[in-house]
C-alpha cells in the first residue's frame, strides 16, 4: 500500500512507517497533520488516480520535529570592480512520520 501526496508544491510517495522531510509547518511537535492524495494504490497494483485528488483519502503523519536542511553558500561576484558578497543559507523542513493512509 502506497499513495502519492501532495506538500508545499512537492510530491511525495509514501506507505505507512515512513519518515520524511517536508517544507516547514506551521505545526508543533506531536500534532497529527493530513494531506491530500493524488494516486493511492491499496493493492500495491492497481492505482486509483485522482483529478486531481483522490475523493476521501487521506494521508495522516505526526510531526517529530523542525530541522535544518544542509548549509548553502551563495557567492556574488564582479570582476574588476572589487564587489565580493558571500552569504550562506540552510532551509528549514519539518521531519514527519507517516501513520497511515486510507
Amino acid at each position: 500500500m502506497y499513495a502519492i501526496m501532495e506538500s508545499g508544491g512537492k510530491q511525495y510517495k509514501v506507505q505507512p512507517g515512513d519518515i520524511i522531510y517536508v517544507e516547514k509547518l506551521n505545526k508543533q511537535t506531536g500534532e497529527t497533520v493530513a494531506f491530500k492524495v493524488l494516486m493511492l494504490s491499496l493493492d500495491g497494483e492497481t492505482p486509483m488516480i485522482g483529478a486531481p485528488y483522490v475523493e476521501s483519502a487521506s494521508v495522516s503523519a505526526k510531526v517529530l520535529g523542525d530541522v535544518k536542511g544542509k548549509k548553502i553558500t551563495v557567492v556574488k561576484y564582479n570582476s574588476k570592480k572589487n564587489y565580493r558578497r558571500k552569504q550562506g543559507h540552510r532551509q528549514p523542513y519539518t521531519r514527519i512520520e507517516i501513520t497511515g493512509v486510507s
